[in-house]
């Protein structure tokens, strides 16, 4: 556990070594800021033109944070290649990989490690939006079971965005190849069930269920089922696993 901690403290060091660790939770910041006023904007308008229109009063939670929470999983599409095509790549290119690989460090304890310290950065990008959410509870009076599903859920969301990263990152020494296959492989998994009516009832059943986002919907309602959580841990431990293949083949390598 020790070495895992020591790895996760050096990405985390090595985040803010670089503008990296900066932009990225400034990036988040603005972008979510942007989402969360609009939607605030909007909810307030509705607010007070259904009285006017004979409509009951608005849900916090329902028509305005979970709107906003999945509006930030696009953010989290975007900048989680940024926060992971360094792990392994910047290790590589500088010649540092060959010290961890001949270190009394296990593969699991470095894929363990470098997925902890990614993961702080991005839970990092997400305590900043409690401010926005805590706002709502000053003036408001949201129920705070939804936010706490929902911000689980985006911690699970961003943890196999995480592993598919780290996995892609371990592949090259280059940054932005890694980068961008990672970006790409997130795309191609945040649109799968787009192609699912094209595909019949079964096709659009097994493309659905492979949708990441698709199994979020749930945690932002305030449902936390087991079904989603054991998606997103399969998916995450295949992805470290992943991970750890490619790592070990390193090893091997020399």
């Amino acid at each position: 556990m020790t070495n895992i901690l020591a790895i996760a403290r050096k990405e985390w060091r090595g985040y803010f070594a670089s503008p990296i660790g900066y932009v990225v939770i400034g990036m988040y910041a603005i972008i979510f800021g942007y989402f969360y006023t609009v939607g605030l904007s909007w909810f307030l308008r509705q607010s007070m033109q259904g009285p006017q229109m004979g409509g009951g009063p608005l849900n916090v939670n329902q028509q305005l944070i979970r709107y906003v929470f999945l509006n930030s999983t696009v953010i989290t599409l975007l900048v989680v290649p940024l926060i992971t095509m360094r792990t392994y790549s910047e290790e590589k290119r500088s010649g540092t990989i060959e010290l961890l690989m001949t270190s009394p460090i296990t593969d699991f304890q470095i894929v363990i490690g470098k997925f902890l310290g990614a993961m702080s950065l991005y839970a990092a990008m997400l305590g900043i939006t409690v401010i926005h959410i805590a706002v709502l509870f000053v003036y408001g009076n949201p129920e705070w079971k939804p936010v706490v599903s929902g911000y689980l859920g985006l911690l699970l969301l961003g943890g196999a965005f995480v592993s598919v990263g780290l996995f892609f990152s371990s592949l090259t020494k280059n940054q932005i190849v890694a980068g961008m296959f990672t970006f790409a492989v997130l795309l191609l998994l945040w649109v799968v069930d787009w192609v699912g009516n094209f595909l019949g009832p079964v096709g659009e059943k097994i493309v659905t269920s492979l949708s990441l986002t698709g199994h979020l919907e749930d945690f932002l309602r305030g449902v936390i089922d087991s079904q989603h959580l054991i998606f997103y841990l399969s998916f995450i431990t295949f992805g470290l696993f992943l991970t750890a293949k490619s790592v070990d083949s390193e090893r091997w390598r020399g």
